[in-house]
């Protein structure tokens, strides 16, 4: 008698053999139509081009003494010195330091601020759509629209923020751009507005996720609102925690901040690592593009190895 081979109860079939056995029954061709190619071609080109050639170019521009007024030295290939020179170059070491430090100003407040605009947000009945376009629209704008938006709010005279201290009393409000303490913090305070708007909608879209039956759950259990947050939002977020972190990585390299409003000043307070490999490459001597390059690929590996870290945190 012939036996008849089965698959075990706990095994799960090949979704592609599955899913040609359902086209084989319906009558259906393979899709071996190479115009599928020609299709795609045009989108993957522009990929190629804009995104992957860049990378290649750039990693290769790195060990090379490229300088940007001697087309010829773009093929100067020196190996490891440019990394040699930036492990010995103070300058540069400051840079990364002041970019540390705005980095540690500008995430962790950007996203507790998100995160709990979201939470309110999610509690309010009517209207959510309306709080919903106020916080995105910060970041809907051009970015030196609002960073100029904001030079002329920390103007010393006749800002904003200063005319409204002195109506309050204060007769010497401080030079925000213009003095060593407080140029980082107010460039980090108007980059927090402008960046908390997305981080927002996607702590709403993670709230609006969790089931509200564990919720009610809690409630009966006598948890209030802020228990709820402590031990059910919070916790069920974190793979939005780690999405928010690896997307504000790049603060770790800003640059349009310190371009529009300081220049790097005063006294180089402000002078971050994005601003520094800008300066190399774009302004200053013969446009050390390879000596930037290498710069930019230490930036690169150190944000590639703080997005391991949250990722492994969040698979925790």
């Amino acid at each position: 008698m012939a036996t008849q081979t089965s698959e075990p109860l706990t095994g799960q079939r090949d979704p592609t053999v599955l899913w040609r056995g359902i086209r084989a029954r319906r009558g259906e061709k393979q899709r071996t139509n190479p115009l599928g190619y020609l299709f795609i071609a045009p989108a993957m080109i522009l990929y190629l081009v804009f995104n992957i050639w860049p990378i290649l170019r750039g990693l290769l521009m790195a060990f090379t003494d490229y300088r940007f007024i001697y087309p010829d030295s773009r093929w100067d290939w020196i190996g490891v010195d440019n990394f040699v020179e930036i492990w010995e170059d103070e300058a540069a070491h400051q840079a990364f330091w002041i970019a540390f430090k705005y980095f540690l100003m500008v995430v962790p407040i950007t996203i507790i601020l998100a995160l709990i605009v979201a939470i309110l947000i999610s509690r309010v009945r009517h209207g959510s759509a309306f709080y919903r376009w106020v916080v995105y629209l910060p970041s809907i704008l051009p970015i030196a629209v609002s960073f100029l938006m904001f030079r002329e709010m920390y103007g010393l005279r006749f800002g904003f923020i200063n005319t409204n201290l002195r109506n309050f009393g204060i007769e010497n409000p401080p030079n925000w751009l213009g003095d060593v303490t407080t140029a980082l913090p107010a460039i980090a305070a108007a980059h927090i507005w402008i960046l908390f708007g997305f981080p927002t909608l996607l702590f709403l879209i993670g709230i609006y996720n969790i089931s509200h039956e564990i919720y009610e759950a809690a409630a009966l259990d006598g948890a209030n609102g802020m228990q709820q947050a402590m031990y059910i939002t919070i916790p069920l977020l974190k793979p939005t925690f780690a999405l928010i972190a690896v997307l504000l990585l790049g603060v770790l390299g800003t640059t349009d901040p310190m371009l529009i409003l300081t220049q790097g000043g005063p006294q180089k307070s402000t002078h971050t690592i994005g601003f520094h490999l800008y300066q190399i490459a774009f302004q200053l001597g013969d446009l050390r593009l390879g000596y930037s390059a290498a710069l930019s690929l230490i930036l690169g590996i150190v944000s590639a190895a703080v997005a391991a870290l949250v990722f492994r945190w969040s698979r925790s």
